[in-house]
């Protein structure tokens, strides 16, 4: 009998509730985002334990179905666990931490190199950049001048790039990445975040000029909903 990875519902229960609530949410970021190209994706949550790296690792495989070549990033350089879901090697020598220091925006032959350094999946066109490394300063290597310039080349390899961040409530690392995405989706949990969480973290992507997209609310009660809601900011905004 098959083993059912319970993170990848796209691909082990492709006909379920689960799976086509995730291609909802990506059939409506498309529409909230109708006047601006929309590459880069973030996905981040006020507090750990509401299923972003979930979210990300299925949004990832659903672009991925629709023939676009697509890259997850494990953004959370302290707790990533893609290369869990995706139950590949994340190297002491490779990764994303690895990548940034180690790239340089003036080297021709480090396109070469990158690919050294992002892993295929099972999945046709998906590809992830595990965490590598935890380094000593993760906020400071991902403001780097040398993280910017990565992105902006991978950009050019890629046709959708997923970027799955740490939580925003306590850490700077969302917010520091939200300079550098088209669009930023917070995933709550149903009767478990507090608004003022959620309040705080669309506070935090304002205060540094950046826009909340849409928030997904995980474990919606599937008797009387969809498993997944997807809000855009001014639902958010009229009832607050």
């Amino acid at each position: 009998m098959k083993k059912i990875n319970n993170d990848k519902i796209i691909s082990d229960n492709p006909k379920s509730l689960l799976s086509e609530s995730i291609k909802t949410i990506r059939t409506n970021l498309v529409f909230a985002n109708l006047n601006k190209k929309m590459q880069v994706i973030l996905i981040t949550s006020p507090t750990s334990g509401d299923g972003k790296s979930f979210i990300s690792a299925n949004l990832a495989a659903a672009y991925s179905e629709e023939d676009k070549k697509v890259l997850l990033i494990d953004c959370d350089l302290r707790r990533g666990r893609q290369h869990h879901i995706f139950d590949i090697i994340n190297s002491a020598t490779g990764g994303y931490s690895n990548l940034i220091y180690n790239y340089k925006s003036k080297d021709n032959t480090f396109e070469k190199k990158i690919r050294d350094y992002i892993l295929k999946t099972s999945y046709k066109n998906l590809y992830v950049l595990p965490t590598g490394p935890t380094p000593p300063n993760p906020v400071e290597l991902l403001a780097s001048n040398n993280n910017k310039e990565l992105i902006k080349k991978l950009k050019k390899m890629f046709d959708i790039i997923i970027l799955d961040c740490p939580p925003a409530v306590g850490l700077s690392d969302s917010i520091i990445l939200s300079k550098l995405s088209d669009a930023n989706v917070v995933v709550i949990t149903s009767h478990r975040t507090r608004s003022e969480l959620l309040e705080q973290t669309i506070k935090n992507f304002e205060q540094v000029g950046s826009q909340i997209t849409g928030v997904v609310i995980n474990n919606v009660n599937i008797k009387k909903n969809s498993y997944y809601g997807y809000y855009t900011k001014d639902y958010y905004s009229e009832n607050r």
